[in-house]
C-alpha cells in the first residue's frame, strides 16, 4: 500500500467514516465481515438493508455491495477504482459530512437531468463510466426550440 492510501486510511479512521462503514457491515450484511482489498479498502458483500438502493456504495474505506462482492468485482474491476475515489472523497470532506453533501449533489443532479449521478460532482470525479453510470443530457436547455 502506498503512502497516499495509508494516509487516506488513517484520515478516514480518524474522521470516523470507516468505523461507520464497519458498523453498516455489521448491521447490513449476512456475514457481518469485510475482507481486505487493494489500497487499504475493505469490501463486504451481501448488503441487505434497503437504503441506499445502490448496488455498491462506500462509507470511509469500506465498500459495501449487494450480492457477491468477489463476483461483481471480477466482472467490473473498474468499480473498485470508482469506489476507491469515493473513499478519498470521504477523507477530503471530513468523513460523515460527505453524506449530506453527496445527497444534496444527487438531488441537484436529479433536478437537472432526472438521474442521481450524471451531474453529481462526487460521481463525476469518481468516474461515471467506472461506476457504471452514463451521462444524461440536461432536462432544460437554454436554446430555444427551432420554429
Amino acid at each position: 500500500m502506498n503512502r497516499a492510501h495509508r494516509l487516506r486510511q488513517a484520515v478516514n479512521a480518524a474522521n470516523l467514516s470507516t468505523p461507520l462503514g464497519l458498523l453498516l457491515v455489521a448491521a447490513g450484511t449476512r456475514s457481518h465481515r469485510s475482507r481486505p482489498a487493494p489500497g487499504g479498502l475493505r469490501v463486504a458483500g451481501g448488503y441487505r438493508l434497503p437504503l441506499p438502493a445502490a448496488p455498491a456504495f462506500t462509507v470511509g474505506n469500506v465498500v459495501l455491495m449487494r450480492g457477491d462482492a468477489a463476483e461483481r468485482l471480477t466482472r467490473r474491476p473498474a468499480l473498485l477504482r470508482h469506489e476507491a475515489r469515493h473513499a478519498t472523497q470521504y477523507a477530503y470532506c471530513l468523513g460523515p459530512v460527505m453524506i449530506p453533501l453527496y445527497l444534496a449533489a444527487a438531488a441537484l443532479s436529479y433536478a437537472l437531468c432526472g438521474d442521481y449521478a450524471s451531474y453529481n460532482p462526487f460521481e463525476r470525479l469518481a468516474g461515471l463510466a467506472d461506476g457504471g453510470y452514463g451521462k444524461r443530457p440536461l432536462r432544460f436547455s437554454r436554446r430555444s426550440p427551432a420554429a
